[in-house]
């Protein structure tokens, strides 16, 4: 009895050791992400002055002239409202495109499915920096440079790979039985995508919009090298403009970056769950 008590003392006394641990490294990974994030909103709420005597104090006072002239004096929201048509066209096509692909990768036989598959997978592996230059020029032969359209179409071709390889799984969970009774009911493919494969696919789509959502909000570099009518400026540029029209006001740009980053931050803490879930699913299938 003895010899068989020793080993469970031993599991029960690591597995008690094992929750500290994971919880530190947990709470370091969670400060070094939201410190910073923390950091700058706060700093927006203090004046330049301020913030050059004591970096790391409180406000004292609270100042909230930076945000009332950042929303007054500033073109951010014309900056804002670039940014969501840029996001939300790019998230539709995302949608859009990602699931009529991965249907058919997942519902449909055909000779050299899976080698397609394997293409698509690959695209993860491909960064888009690589392409900028190739992409800049066929952009500018398609006479799309200054348009959304040329931000919108490469950020939905580079997005594609990520939104296949999470939804598959999902729509190849779905029981072929389920299939089979709606073609006795007469309903086709289209059909049964519509009606059965989308609600039962929420968490997976609602998962590639909010990842292709966030990062398009938050893209830089396409942007920057194809819009080059200010007027068309998204955020992110408009941070960058509003660091260089006003160099030394460091709290005016604190106050900027923070409401540039704040929507799409939302946005992404209102569905975390959905994310997770969707994550989740595509791992078990």
């Amino acid at each position: 009895m003895t010899a068989v008590a020793a080993p469970r003392t031993k599991r029960r006394r690591d597995s008690s050791w094992g929750s500290p641990l994971t919880y530190t490294l947990a709470l370091a990974v969670a400060g070094v992400s939201i410190v910073p994030v923390i950091y700058v909103i706060i700093g927006g709420f203090r004046t330049t002055p301020q913030i050059i005597a004591d970096p790391a104090a409180l406000p004292d006072p609270w100042v909230v002239d930076n945000y009332v002239r950042v929303m007054t004096e500033s073109d951010f929201w014309l900056q804002t409202v670039n940014s969501a048509i840029v996001a939300f066209g790019t998230t539709l096509g995302v949608v859009t495109l990602g699931l009529c692909a991965a249907f058919v990768l997942a519902r449909y036989t055909f000779r050299g499915r899976e080698v397609l598959y394997t293409f698509f997978t690959l695209g993860l592996l491909f960064p888009a920096g690589a392409a900028i230059l190739p992409l800049y020029l066929m952009l500018r032969d398609m006479n799309l440079i200054n348009s959304y359209f040329a931000v919108i179409l490469p950020q939905i071709a580079f997005a594609l790979p990520l939104t296949i390889v999470i939804l598959r799984p999902f729509l190849t969970a779905v029981p072929r039985e389920l299939e089979d009774a709606a073609a006795i009911d007469g309903t086709g493919r289209l059909g049964f995508l519509w009606r059965i494969m989308l609600p039962l696919s929420r968490p997976a789509l609602v998962t590639v919009g909010i990842l292709a959502f966030v990062t398009s909000w938050n893209a830089f570099l396409l942007p920057l090298l194809v819009l080059g009518d200010a007027d068309q400026h998204t955020l992110p540029l408009g941070v960058q403009n509003f660091s260089s029209q006003y160099t030394s006001d460091t709290a005016g740009i604190l106050a900027f970056t923070s409401m540039a980053m704040l929507p799409a931050l939302l946005f992404f803490t209102i569905a975390e769950k959905q994310i997770v879930g969707g994550l989740q699913g595509a791992v078990k299938g």
